[in-house]
């Protein structure tokens, strides 16, 4: 009997929209999945030759990518920033939509851009390629969490992060000043594992087949 497919999921906002999608395609977690109080992080699918595991929105992608899990579900701010090249995103999965945006303190966003930017944000590759792009030379200060203090506290004088409604920033005196990339959450497989194993392929066409349903509807 060959090893369970591993399903990688991440906590949060994502995973809430994505459980509908995922049953409709068989990937039913056991019932402790769902129960708050669990510590666990990988857990039966009603499919036996299935296994899902709940992990941060970046790890996804990198068990992915390095083959310890098969398939997974993550935003493409994810599979923007890493870049991995044995990761396919083949499936738009059309939930989970923000997008990735640079914000700074009301009163500064008038002035002139300086050739030189310290910003503080969780995605340093996507935020150094937009900078490069607009021919300014950005600093990145790396931030897991907290972004909006680090204008106010003068670590930085803009962010680069997720933004839904605007509310975090307008509550914390930030105004969006441009936008870096719409995000939506997307179906991603390990490339070498959509080559050897079938049940990885037929999960790609279950997935495809769910969202153009709904795009017809």
């Amino acid at each position: 009997m060959p090893a369970p497919l591993i399903f990688a999921v991440p906590k949060g906002r994502i995973l809430d929209e994505a459980l509908p999608l995922m049953a409709r395609a068989g990937v039913v977690p056991e019932a402790e999945f769902h129960d708050k109080k669990s510590r666990a992080l990988s857990f039966a699918c009603e499919d036996a030759q299935m296994r899902l595991i709940r992990v941060r929105a970046f790890d996804v992608a990198t068990f992915v990518a390095h083959g310890a899990a098969q398939a997974g579900i993550v935003g493409s701010d994810v599979v923007e920033e890493f870049a991995y090249p044995d990761l396919y995103a083949p499936v738009d999965l059309d939930i989970g939509h923000c997008r990735l945006s640079v914000a700074e303190p009301e009163g500064q966003a008038a002035g002139a851009m300086p050739s030189h930017l310290r910003v503080a944000s969780k995605y340093p590759s996507l935020t150094r390629r937009h900078y490069e792009r607009l021919g300014i030379q950005a600093e990145v200060v790396k931030l897991n969490g907290a972004m909006e203090l680090a204008p106010s506290l003068g670590l930085a004088s803009r962010i680069v992060d997720l933004v839904s409604t605007g509310r975090t920033l307008h509550e914390n005196g930030l105004v969006e000043t441009s936008r870096i990339l719409d995000i939506s959450a997307r179906l991603i497989v390990n490339r070498a594992a959509l080559k050897t194993d079938e049940r990885v392929g037929a999960l790609v066409e279950r997935f495809r087949a769910l969202v153009s349903e709904r795009e017809a509807a």
